[in-house]
């Protein structure tokens, strides 16, 4: 989406679901390629660390035109989001570099909250 700016946005409805963000939830959902490890590992969730995870693949998928994890079915693909064996290629600048592989990380409980991203230098330097 633009805005009245014509500055793009990106938007995701989903279900359009109000979950508060504290609690879990245990839905196997989304698109496969986007989906967290908790999800892939059919686990109780929290939605913002799941959302940031969908984010950390978009922005891979910005720099690599590809996604993260590649499988000839969605078993294997969720196999491989499983055991979260990143790989970042070299021509990633070394900013979007860190950030993907916080935001990536297997443990929902360590990647950034979104506040945390909005302070991040290379976020800053974007925004302004």
């Amino acid at each position: 989406m633009l805005d009245t700016n014509r500055n793009v946005k990106l938007i995701d409805f989903g279900f359009s679901t109000q979950i508060p963000n504290t609690q879990k939830v245990k839905l196997f959902c989304g698109t496969p390629s986007y989906m967290a490890p908790e999800i892939v590992q059919k686990q109780e969730f929290c939605g913002p660390p799941a959302d940031i995870y969908a984010a950390g693949v978009l922005l891979f998928a910005f720099f690599c035109g590809c996604f993260p994890y590649k499988g000839a079915n969605d078993k294997e693909l969720y196999k491989k989001i499983s055991t979260a064996d990143l790989s970042l290629p070299d021509h990633i600048p070394a900013a979007p570099k860190y950030l993907l592989k916080y935001m990536l990380k297997k443990n929902a409980e360590e990647r950034p909250t979104s506040v945390d991203l909005m302070a991040d230098p290379w976020v800053q330097a974007g925004i302004q």
